[in-house]
Order: C-alpha cells, then sequence, then structure tokens
C-alpha cells in the first residue's frame, strides 16, 4: 500500500511538472535550426512556418542556417543543445542518410531527438535526355544490362536524396551505372539537360516542366502513388521494379528528454500551420506537399528508414568522407 501511494505521489508530481511546462513555455524565443543553406526545401519550410508559429506562441521564432557535413553540423547542434523546448531542427530524411555516410558522427538520429510533426512530402521523378533513345524504364533497364557501365548518372553529391534514390533502384533492378556527383543542383540540372549525363532523379514539380517542354523524358515517379502534378507517369511499383519508394520528406525535431507538453503544444501549432491554405501554396510553389502527423506517426516513420538507407549504403560501399 506504502509502495502505491508513494507511485501515485511521483504520477501526480510528474503530471503537475508536465502542466507547469506546458503553462509556462514559451518564455523566450523559439530557435530553429536548419542545417542546409538559405533558399533549400528546409529553409522554406522553416520560414514559412516561423512567422505564424511566433503569433501562435506569443514569442519571436528565430530560424538559424548551420550548414555543413550535410546537414550532420545543424542536427549535432541541436542534439546537443538544452532539452528545453527552446531549441528545434527542422529535419528530413537526409539526416538519416547523411548520419549513416560520415564516419564518427557524434550524434544518433534515432535516439537523440524528439519526434513533432511531419512537415511535408517531396516526389523524385527519374528522368532520361532525348538524346539517350530511352523513352521507358524498361529501355534504361535494357541498355543499362546490355552495356553495363555505359549509362550515367548525375546528382547533387554524393549522399544526396537523387544519389540514393538511384543507387536503392540500381539495386532493386541489379543494374550498374555510371555516376556523376556535381557540387549542388545548378551544375547537374544543367548537364542533365545537354545530354552530358544520360539519365537522373528531379523533384517531381522541376522534372515535370522539363518533361512538358520537350527536354526530358518521364520514366518514374519514385513514391507508392502516382502525383497530381505528373498524374500520367507511372510508379516504379506499376512497372515491376519493386520496394524503389524514394520520397523526401521534411520533419521538425526536438531533442531528445524535450518535455511532452512542449512536444506536444508544438505539434498541435505546426500542424494547424500546415493545414492554412497559403501555407500549403507556398511550399507546393517550392515543390512540396505540406503533410503534418503525430509524434509516433513520425517516429516510426525514422525508424522504418534509417535501417533502410542504411542497408543501401553498405551494400554498395558510399561514403562522403
Amino acid at each position: 500500500m506504502r509502495f502505491i501511494t508513494r507511485l501515485l505521489t511521483l504520477l501526480l508530481l510528474a503530471c503537475g511538472a508536465s502542466l507547469a511546462t506546458a503553462q509556462s513555455w514559451p518564455s523566450q524565443s523559439v530557435k530553429i535550426i536548419v542545417p542546409f543553406t538559405p533558399g533549400t526545401g528546409m529553409d522554406t519550410i522553416a520560414r514559412t512556418v516561423a512567422p505564424k508559429l511566433s503569433e501562435r506562441l506569443g514569442q519571436p521564432v528565430v530560424v538559424t542556417n548551420a550548414p555543413g557535413a550535410s546537414g550532420n553540423i545543424g542536427a549535432e547542434q541541436v542534439a546537443r543543445s538544452n532539452p528545453d523546448g527552446y531549441t528545434v531542427l527542422m529535419g528530413a530524411n537526409t539526416m538519416l542518410m547523411a548520419s549513416q555516410l560520415y564516419k564518427n558522427v557524434p550524434f544518433d538520429p534515432v535516439k537523440d531527438f524528439a519526434p513533432v510533426t511531419m512537415a511535408a512530402w517531396g516526389t523524385l521523378m527519374l528522368v532520361a535526355n532525348p538524346k539517350t533513345g530511352i523513352k521507358s524504364l524498361q529501355d534504361l533497364i535494357n541498355q543499362a544490362k546490355a552495356r553495363p557501365g555505359s549509362i550515367s548518372y548525375g546528382s547533387p553529391g554524393v549522399g544526396t536524396p537523387h544519389h540514393m534514390a538511384m543507387e536503392l533502384f540500381k539495386t532493386q533492378a541489379h543494374l550498374f551505372m555510371l555516376h556523376v556527383p556535381y557540387r549542388g543542383s545548378a551544375g547537374y540540372v544543367t548537364d542533365l539537360l545537354s545530354g552530358e549525363v544520360n539519365v537522373g532523379f528531379l523533384p517531381v514539380h522541376i522534372a515535370q516542366n522539363f518533361v512538358n517542354s520537350g527536354k526530358l523524358i518521364a520514366l518514374a515517379v519514385g513514391s507508392p502513388r502516382r502525383h497530381p502534378v505528373a498524374p500520367g507517369v507511372a510508379t516504379f511499383d506499376e512497372l515491376g521494379v519493386k520496394g524503389v519508394d524514394v520520397d523526401l520528406w521534411y520533419a521538425f525535431f526536438l531533442p531528445a528528454k524535450a518535455p511532452a507538453a512542449v512536444q506536444q503544444r508544438l505539434n498541435s501549432e505546426i500542424a494547424a500551420i500546415l493545414k492554412q491554405p497559403e501555407v500549403r501554396e507556398v511550399l507546393g510553389k517550392a515543390g512540396m506537399d505540406a503533410a503534418s502527423s503525430t509524434p509516433e506517426e513520425l517516429m516510426a516513420l525514422v525508424h522504418k528508414d534509417y535501417p533502410r538507407w542504411g542497408a543501401v549504403i553498405r551494400r554498395n560501399k558510399i561514403s562522403a568522407d
């Protein structure tokens, strides 16, 4: 009986502390760390959400860019920050890849963050330059198998989603193609359009514009379902190549051990913001589909994707070091 009494007392104290945190937070400005440069998808989301979140919280919400090491530097800053709810990470599934591409990364992307909510999805489309004569996914597979290494594919750099998507496709289709990494998207897209590289992945909103103008050929979209921007382009699954789900996702995280009350408050406020038509429009123009989730749904996605991309990295011996 004494043990039960003590247990109930502890539970009441915990609930009281949580309620007190919920009522007092925030009492100062909140910082959102974006681990990439201005103008990227994560930066666009953070800067679209921040002013609206500030209005709802009654405190300034400041966006700070901390790029480097494919996002590892900014993620580490948040992982090591005080878990008081005043430092938030604008993350993406890229952190699950980058943390496994480098040696001696000083944080664990699964254990060192508390999930808040999804923010958006992004879909990648596999395209080919018309000069290749590749008009379908099967054409690409046939050419790559007939002449291993003769087909080149580009990406904005080693470990980028475009690169990792192709590595997954190559694995699932049992192909060998030559990777040509660039330092960012500009040079990669220019050479894809000119035919210097044969094929590659691009965000569906960007790719479809080039497809409509005849500059590129659409081969497949890397999502479980067809995308509204390109309803006529089939998924890999529909075309017989299973397991090529390469959707990008963006999400908000807190440091691990952040107060549960703050986690829930941020989840509620950000989810409401992401439902606003003007926010969905801004993100849509940037090639992203706004979407929220529960913390549990986001954590389930992290637990699913971390080992999946880790297996691709190890199998193909990919390293950013």
